[in-house]
């Protein structure tokens, strides 16, 4: 299974967050903002992983995040076989919103 760590507030991540709805037998969305738990199992990974450091260092905050079941950490949707926010496949999330299908 997939983790994956988003806000319901960042346009990338609901974008991502979208493409799972239905798939939870492959992937665990984690809300860093609805608890402090959260929020710091995230900050904790972000704070440790050298993936986030051009992140940080660019004032990003690095989600969403994707931790596979073998440790390895990603911000690239694509590595968990996602369509990422802004791509030449992707839609807007205007398009989502509005139910368009095939997103």
């Amino acid at each position: 299974m997939i983790r994956i760590y988003g806000m319901p507030t960042c346009p990338y991540c609901d974008y991502v967050h979208e493409q799972i709805i239905g798939r939870e037998n492959e992937f665990e969305y984690i809300n860093i903002g609805e608890n402090i738990r959260n929020m710091s199992a995230f900050t904790r990974l972000r704070d440790t992983n050298p993936i986030f450091d051009r992140c940080k260092a660019i004032g990003d905050v690095g989600i969403p995040a994707f931790v596979f079941e073998d440790g390895r950490v990603s911000i690239d949707p694509v590595d968990a076989g996602l369509i990422e926010y802004g791509t030449p496949n992707a839609c807007s999330i205007e398009d989502h919103r509005n139910g368009r299908k095939g997103c």
